[in-house]
This record gives C-alpha cells, sequence and structure tokens, in this order.
C-alpha cells in the first residue's frame, strides 16, 4: 500500500508539474518546410496553437495577438533529437556497484547547464540524458526537452517518455570493477555472467510476487516478498516496460548481449556507440535492435581501434534504426553537420541523413508519435535554418520548443553560444585519450584513479 501511494503522490506532483511548462502559439510563415515524413513542402506555413502543430499548408492565418514568424528563403524542420548525452546532468555514473540499476538520472538534474542553451543554439530541442557507462548494468535514464530559463527541474522533463535504463559492455565496466575493486566483472566474460546472474535474480523475484499475488487472490495468507526496486526495474526491462540503452563497440559483445536477450525475452534494445555495428549489421536488423552512432569518431582507445565513417550508412542500407549521437556537450550543438558527413560516406539521401537526426532517435527514445517530424498533431519543436541544414554554410536561426522560442540568433547579445570549459587547460597540447566524446565515464574515471592509482586528480 506505500509504495501505491508514494506512486499516486509522484504522479500527483508530475502532473503539477507539468501543468506549469510553457506553451507557445505561433505562425510560421512561407518557409521550406521539411517535413521528414511527407517531404519538403515549399512556401508552406506551419501553424503552432497551444504548443502544438495544428496545422501545415499555404496562406495560414495567423489569429489576433498571435506572433508570426517571417520564414521566407529559410528552411523548417523538426527539432533535433540527441539520443546521447549527459548534459543538464550534475552527476553521471554511480559506479559503486556493476548493477546500479535502482537509481536514476531523474533525480540529478541541472536546468541551469549552460550546454541546454548551446544545444538549442545548434537546433537540438531534446536530447536523452543518460547515465554513464561504468556499470553493466546503470541507472535510469530521463529524457528531457531544452526549456531554458526554468529553474524547477521537474519542468524538463519530457512527458509521457518512456522509462530507458544504460547499460555497458567492455572496457569501461571491466577497468572500474575489475581492475578496480577486484570484483566482477573482471573480464569481458564477466559481464555477460553479470547480465545473466542480474535477469535471473529478476525472474525469481517476479515468480516471488506473482505467488503472493496468486495466494493473496484466492485467500491463502502469506508474506508479502521485500520490495526491491533495484530488481523490480530489471523485470520491468524482461517484461518490456524499461527500454536498454547499451554503450558498445565490439561486435562479439554486441552479439552476445542479444543472445542474452533473446535468452531473457527482452527486445527492446539500442545499442549506443556500436562501432562494429556495420560488421553485424544484418544480425541487428534481424533481431530489431537499434544503433545510435558516432559520425566518424573512433581510435580513442583499444576496443574503438575499428571502425569505420561508413558506419550509420551501412546500418541504414541494412535495415537498423540508426541515429548520429553526441555524447558531448560540444558535439551536441553540430548534429546536422554530423548527419552531413553520411552524404560523404555512404552516400544518404537528404532525407536518410535528416533521419538519423530526428525520426529516427525520436523511435529509439519511444516518443516518434509525439516529434520527430513536422506533423498536425505532433509537439511544437521546430528549428529554422539560413540555409538548407545539410549546408555546410547553415546556421540556425531559431529553436522552438512546444512553440516557445528558445533561441532567436538576433537576441543572442550575449553569445551564450561560446562553448567554454573553466577547467580546460588550453595552453597544454591536447592528445586523444583527452577527448570529451568519452562523458560517459564522468566522475567515475577522477574515482578510479584517486582510490586505486594514488592520484589526487
Amino acid at each position: 500500500m506505500k509504495k501505491y501511494s508514494l506512486l499516486i503522490v509522484s504522479l500527483f506532483l508530475s502532473l503539477a508539474a507539468f501543468a506549469q511548462v510553457k506553451k507557445g502559439s505561433v505562425l510560421i510563415k512561407n518557409g521550406t518546410v521539411i517535413t521528414i515524413t511527407n517531404g519538403i513542402l515549399e512556401n508552406t506555413d506551419v501553424l503552432i496553437e497551444d504548443g502544438i502543430i495544428s496545422k501545415i499548408g499555404k496562406d495560414l492565418k495567423a489569429k489576433k495577438e498571435m506572433k508570426t514568424i517571417d520564414a521566407t528563403g529559410q528552411f523548417v524542420m523538426p527539432g533535433i533529437i540527441d539520443a546521447h548525452s549527459h548534459i543538464a546532468l550534475t552527476t553521471v555514473n554511480e559506479w559503486t556497484s556493476p548493477v546500479t540499476a535502482d537509481v536514476w538520472v531523474g533525480d540529478a538534474l541541472d536546468p541551469l547547464d549552460i550546454n541546454i542553451y548551446q544545444a538549442l543554439a545548434g537546433g537540438v530541442t531534446i536530447s536523452h540524458a543518460m547515465h554513464g557507462s561504468a556499470n553493466v548494468i546503470g541507472g535510469q535514464n530521463e529524457t528531457i526537452k531544452h526549456r531554458w530559463g526554468v529553474t524547477d527541474p521537474e519542468l524538463i522533463r519530457m512527458e509521457g517518455a518512456p522509462r530507458t535504463i544504460k547499460c555497458a559492455l567492455g572496457e569501461n565496466p571491466t577497468r572500474v570493477h575489475g581492475r578496480g575493486f577486484r570484483v566482477r566483472p573482471g573480464s569481458r566474460m564477466g559481464v555477460e555472467e553479470v547480465f545473466r546472474e542480474s535477469f535471473s535474480l529478476a525472474l525469481e523475484y517476479q515468480e516471488a510476487w506473482k505467488k503472493y499475488e496468486a495466494d493473496k487472490a484466492s485467500g491463502v495468507r502469506s508474506l508479502a516478498p521485500e520490495y526491491n526496486y533495484r530488481l523490480q526495474t530489471l523485470v520491468d526491462v524482461i517484461e518490456g516496460e524499461v527500454m536498454i540503452h547499451c554503450h558498445s563497440y565490439r561486435a562479439d559483445e554486441i552479439l552476445m548481449l542479444m543472445n542474452v536477450c533473446k535468452d531473457f525475452g527482452i527486445d527492446k534494445i539500442c545499442f549506443q556507440h556500436v562501432n562494429e555495428g556495420f560488421k553485424v549489421a544484418p544480425e541487428l536488423a534481424e533481431f530489431g535492435a537499434m544503433a545510435s552512432v558516432f559520425a566518424d569518431w573512433w581510435a580513442y582507445k583499444f576496443e574503438v581501434y575499428y571502425s569505420t565513417a561508413f558506419n550509420a550508412a551501412i546500418l541504414s542500407k541494412n535495415g537498423v534504426i540508426t541515429s548520429i549521437n553526441s555524447d558531448s556537450g560540444e558535439l551536441i550543438r553540430h548534429l546536422y553537420h554530423e548527419a552531413g558527413k553520411t552524404q560523404r560516406y555512404g552516400g544518404l539521401t537528404d532525407e536518410e541523413a535528416l533521419k538519423l537526426i530526428t525520426i529516427n532517435p525520436a523511435i529509439q527514445l519511444g516518443i516518434d508519435k509525439k516529434v520527430g517530424s513536422l506533423e498536425e498533431g505532433k509537439q511544437g519543436d521546430v528549428v529554422i535554418f539560413n540555409a538548407h541544414p545539410l549546408s555546410v554554410y547553415a546556421i540556425p536561426q531559431k529553436t522552438l520548443v512546444d512553440g516557445v522560442v528558445y533561441f532567436d540568433i538576433e537576441n543572442d547579445a550575449d553569445d551564450m553560444r561560446i562553448f567554454a570549459d573553466p577547467e580546460q587547460v588550453v595552453e597544454e597540447p591536447v592528445f586523444a585519450n583527452d577527448h570529451d566524446h568519452d562523458s560517459c565515464m564522468e566522475g567515475a574515471e577522477q574515482a578510479f584513479q584517486f582510490l586505486f592509482m594514488g592520484k589526487s586528480k
């Protein structure tokens, strides 16, 4: 009863918070509208009312006192979505156990993170704020909307976004737990065993609750099992209520986790980074697994030695729903450039390339019925470019979330787009192994150095 009471209170508080989310009404006139799912519409208007796209067509009229944006000569497309990010978080890794399914980055949201504004300046309206990759089974993630300017963390959550959880293969969890704590996993086969043991325990927990509920229904008095949120979360994964997003590189490990998922009846999985995904693209497609990749980033550690810039194109051509992610507070604002690389490496069409940063990541996050394309009835997340978004000359002019303008280049007087890290050392050479793409290990790497290598930083 206590559990259900907490859920009711949580639901009430959530509804109260979402009721405060600002929604806008605006008419965007005469743009070249890139719908993603319904072709390109020339000289077309997009009408957004109370945060929802109500009409797409020609010669639409703004209602009284409604804001109008003249997009003549400009390109209007859906807000960009990043399926792998760590922005807007005060902490990333709960690295103290190989399995931390009971923690949630939603408890560590930071709406004041300047990366939110900088992402908006790159046309990105939604990102998947993820737990780190220090654990085999990490914490749960949060899908956020970039409503820059709010101070309440509740107001950047995307209402209705499905639950997801971070997992990790290979070097990251074995380095932290095997080399660091001298516990499993110390090897790649240990990673598989942690998965199998954890899901087996979850099934035992599920069965214990089923027996208790059956006894209660038949009038048999018995003690309820002790509630365990970690195991319950894993039960939710098995039952399909929580989708796995798994940090991965090597093809053999990707196949391993798909086999584990088959054995436990898990079918909702998106592999992150998946640099060797091109080797197993048919197998990924057959399983129904999805892939979120870097455009052309690899070789920053040994297990990422083998990759190719053709990865996204090969995966896409094999029928794998693929997106391009940033995993970086800097790269997040260049995702339209990253998508453009798939035309140089793989010859994807404009539509195929733009899907990598719009509707495909929306599908991977389970929010494609709400965002990811410009369609009537979808949420008014829009970015307006001065040129075609795959052009190297393209610069976002305005970015709207729920019909509200959160970035306008004409009113960017303070130029907050400048990426500045006060801790970055610019006077010394920056070596490849210091890249910021490994933000999956934020916090865990410093802790490892402090605890086991005797280094203070």
